[in-house]
């Protein structure tokens, strides 16, 4: 086994490698306007390395959100060109679940929680590190102060509002070293992985305005 994964829903854009064992390689930037810019150059810098050539990788892993559409579309559509060009399979897994992870509580129940921008959060919760209790939601951090409280927490989102997550701790973004530990421990058990389709849970930022006027030419 040779895992190639990768993780663009946050502003962290993470690349690693797993070999079924352990993390051979990884890397991590956190810059929210650059992911497709630094995304290739990190698989080269991690496969590297590693000393391994991107055709002995026998599987993609990428986070499949939730997050904001232009960067996680970054992710999905790599790892999708990647999966179809070695011919290896494509497995997706829930971003938030690689940020529980990565936290290594062993007993819940505790939340996750990443910015989603417009002053509300992507967010979860979990009754240990690998045990997700809820459906992946967006909400205003003040609307679910109630479901969350007295809750320790991890993720950018959580730090980003202590009123509302006052046990708020790192890790701050996912890490694909992470997310590919997990997905190798899901794939040894027999688990079935998520497909890589996206987790957006909203509209995109970007849309047309309204009462726009089409010029066609005539």
């Amino acid at each position: 086994m040779l895992l190639l994964a990768l993780d663009t829903a946050t502003p962290a854009v993470t690349v690693a490698l797993h070999d079924g064992t352990d993390v051979i390689a990884s890397s991590s930037q956190v810059d929210a306007r650059r992911h497709g810019e630094l995304l290739l150059p990190a698989v080269d810098r991690v496969l590297a390395e590693a000393g391994k050539r991107l055709d002995a990788v026998t599987g993609i892993v990428v986070g499949i959100g939730p997050g904001p559409y232009t960067g996680l579309r970054v992710g999905l559509m790599t790892a999708d060109t990647f999966g179809l060009a070695l011919g290896v399979p494509v497995h997706g897994l829930c971003t938030l679940d690689g940020l529980a992870y990565a936290a290594d509580i062993e007993k819940g129940p505790f939340v996750v929680a990443t910015d989603a921008r417009r002053k509300e959060v992507y967010w979860a919760r979990y009754a240990d590190s690998r045990t997700r209790l809820t459906d992946p939601a967006v909400d205003r951090p003040a609307d679910i102060a109630d479901e969350v409280a007295g809750l320790p927490a991890v993720g950018a989102g959580a730090l980003l509002y202590p009123d509302t997550f006052p046990r708020a701790h790192e890790p701050e973004h996912v890490s694909a070293a992470a997310l590919a530990a997990l997905a190798a421990a899901k794939l040894a058990a027999g688990e079935e992985l998520p497909a890589p389709r996206p987790l957006y849970l909203r509209r995109p930022d970007a849309q047309v305005p309204k009462n726009y006027k089409v010029v066609t030419p005539k």
